[in-house]
């Protein structure tokens, strides 16, 4: 999910480009020693191909009413224990219950606001959604009046996303529990990510789903307003009844198609080694379909387009190939035969940003200009999910920089291999680059939490997006100089195909990066994702004298010696090596390697030079750095950058006054 909706409006552009005008235009290319294609590791189950150890099969039955923006379904459950223990009291998600005033969700969004664009202050109606359970039952036992809603993450009585019930006797090790579901859904109006707007419906956790038995207990958080999903892999066969008009883009493969008397159709879908389902239905839809071969097998291609934005589309098509490919090459084989990606409608942009497995949602408007590239930065970050969230499949509740952040950081990395270095914004008048975007959201709020903190315990939903994305990618980019980016595109693509279709930790993943990288960066870890130290390093004073500073004829001896120092301090708790370059006025350099431990550093020298500046960091490599501008000193000040930033504003403050005037 990409955090809030990603508003490029050339005025914040222009703000931010001051910040990324001493970066340097060059274009960050592909790996220069790329990783073999390795192709998935298959077992057989009863002579079928399987990726993923299959706990849960759902076989669900749907229809629509695309006038009331409901859903009427029944569902079946076949859940097979594999817990190594009897297991009677089974935890159920119900997503759709987040959307009602006195939930959990809602309490957390009117304290300290939402990810997205969620309900505001005030309560709207159209909001509301909904899931009711109305009939379940288990092995023929009616278990509804069993229901209990319960609030594993806090006291309120009032939230109703997490119910759990017990059945008449244990399901033994290695048994199958079924349960039987009648249900009704309420789309609320989007928000979130899920609803409908005007003749559109995105439909998203939107059926009773089961927990995770996950570090031998019952993992089945409640619906927060700064967290997201996990859960077990297995199957899912879904038939979903709407009328005939309606274009549809699902998580599965289309199995057959039903026309029914009634003037509907039943379409037929079915998914293998996923942990989700997620669909969308609209009249208005435009198809683009396209191909992709990728090392494991061809993938299908399906962009569903809304009303206006079809000058986008092969904006969508073209980020979704890029990313196919990066991914394929430098992490792992993309194993699945299919990815959809849906495009809101105007005014449904809430839906935008999204990602299910082999289902994302895309972002744009009619207007979009090229050196904008929102489509392509939203399609890129959501397809990244089929891999972090979609397969590696982390617990979102608890360690969610596990995707979010790790999805950031290589948005980063294949946004530049395939747009270039001002791969954020490319516009005559303001350039940036995704790695200074993901630096300012982490400046944004950079040490209110820890990166591994549960979801729904950050200090505010802003704290929580800027340590969980923009931290956490600022954090690898900046282990980068540690390891080298060889290494740590190798350690992603180690870690990859380790627990891809597993629910691996933070550990796995630090341990990963210490296996590949043969060294022991618990020292950087601890300080990165489990501390809220800030890193800031100053150059604090630079000056030379005569080193016979006594002789009085010192200023005609062209032979005359002068004592250097270069004073450099760390106003920061984190601890980290910096290099220091050293300028002098007859062209000579000094560079010194300080490993930051103390609190500060002076350096000497006695040259036949004076100092002409002294530089911390010189190529911005330091990305955790929160103030850049106190790593440089220079004897004598640079008129260049005031006039430059002195014409950005001019610039600026002009193009404002004449889109004011023109909206009034």
């Amino acid at each position: 999910m990409r955090f809030g909706r990603l508003t490029c409006g050339f005025v914040g552009i222009l703000a931010l480009s001051a910040a990324a005008a001493a970066q340097s235009p060059a274009v960050v290319a592909a790996a220069k020693t790329p990783l073999p294609s390795v192709k998935m590791d298959e077992t057989q189950k009863g002579g079928e191909k399987t990726l993923s150890v299959r706990v849960v099969a759902y076989n669900i039955d749907a229809k629509l009413d695309p006038v009331k923006h409901t859903i009427d379904a029944t569902e079946t459950l076949e859940y097979l224990n594999l817990t190594g223990q009897p297991q009677q009291t089974f935890p159920f998600h119900l997503y759709l219950n987040a959307f009602q005033p006195q939930s959990t969700f809602m309490t957390e969004v009117h304290r300290s606001g939402t990810r997205g664009n969620g309900p505001g202050s005030g309560w709207d109606p159209l909001h509301y959604g909904s899931i009711e359970v109305k009939h379940l039952e288990s092995d023929g036992v009616d278990l509804t009046s069993q229901m209990q809603f319960i609030h594993p993450d806090d006291d309120n009585t009032q939230d109703k996303t997490v119910f759990q019930v017990t059945l008449p006797k244990p399901v033994p090790p290695g048994g199958t529990a079924k349960f039987s579901f009648t249900f009704h859904d309420i789309l609320p109006e989007v928000v979130e990510r899920t609803g409908y707007k005007r003749d559109f419906d995105m439909v998203g956790q939107w059926f009773p789903k089961v927990g995770v038995w996950w570090k031998n207990a019952w993992n089945c958080h409640q619906f927060h307003a700064s967290t997201e999903f996990f859960a077990d892999f297995g199957t899912f066969d879904v038939k979903i009844t709407l009328p005939r008009n309606e274009v549809v883009g699902a998580a599965g493969d289309l199995v057959d198609r039903h026309d029914n008397p009634d003037g509907s159709m039943t379409l037929h879908y079915s998914s293998q080694d996923v942990h989700d389902f997620s669909w969308a239905a609209s009249p208005s839809f435009t198809r683009v379909e396209d191909r992709w071969q990728g090392s494991a097998q061809p993938v299908q291609i399906i962009v569903l387009i809304s009303p206006g934005n079809m000058s986008s589309a092969q904006r969508y098509v073209q980020a979704i190939k890029g990313s196919l490919t990066m991914f394929d090459k430098w992490y792992g084989p993309y194993p699945y035969d299919r990815i959809t990606l849906i495009d809101p409608p105007h005014g449904g942009e809430d839906a935008g940003g999204m990602e299910y497995p082999t289902l994302i949602t895309g972002d744009t408007s009619w207007n979009m200009p090229k050196g904008i590239l929102l489509p392509e930065i939203v399609t890129e970050h959501e397809f990244g999910h089929q891999y972090w969230y979609g397969m590696v499949a982390t617990n979102e509740f608890e360690e969610a920089w596990l995707d979010e952040g790790i999805n950031s950081y290589t948005e980063v990395k294949v946004m530049d291999a395939l747009y270039g270095r001002n791969s954020f914004a490319n516009l005559p008048f303001a350039q940036m680059s995704e790695d200074q975007a993901q630096r300012l959201m982490y400046l944004s709020d950079p040490d209110t939490d820890p990166i591994a903190r549960l979801g729904w315990k950050f200090y505010s939903n802003n704290a929580y997006g800027a340590v969980t994305y923009g931290k956490t990618a600022t954090m690898l980019l900046t282990l980068e100089k540690i390891i080298g980016e060889d290494t740590m595109r190798n350690a992603l693509h180690t870690y990859f195909m380790r627990y891809r279709f597993t629910h691996p930790t933070g550990t796995d993943f630090i341990n990963t990066v210490e296996e590949v990288s043969g060294r022991d960066l618990k020292w950087y870890f601890n300080q990165a994702v489990y501390g809220t130290q800030m890193m800031d390093y100053e150059v604090s004073n630079a000056h030379s004298d005569p080193l016979k500073w006594w002789e009085s004829s010192i200023g005609s001896n062209k032979d005359a010696v002068y004592r250097t120092y270069v004073s450099v301090r760390r106003t920061g708790d984190f601890q980290f090596p910096v290099d220091l370059v050293v300028k002098f006025d007859d062209g000579s350099s000094a560079t010194e390697h300080w490993d930051g431990q103390d609190r500060w550093m002076r350096y000497q020298y006695d040259r036949k030079a004076k100092v002409v500046s002294a530089e911390i960091d010189p190529q911005n490599q330091v990305m955790m750095d929160r103030n850049w501008f106190n790593n440089s000193y220079t004897v004598e000040a640079d008129a260049r950058a005031t006039h430059k930033m002195r014409n950005i504003f001019v610039f600026a403050s002009e193009w404002l006054s004449q889109v004011l005037a023109w909206l009034t």
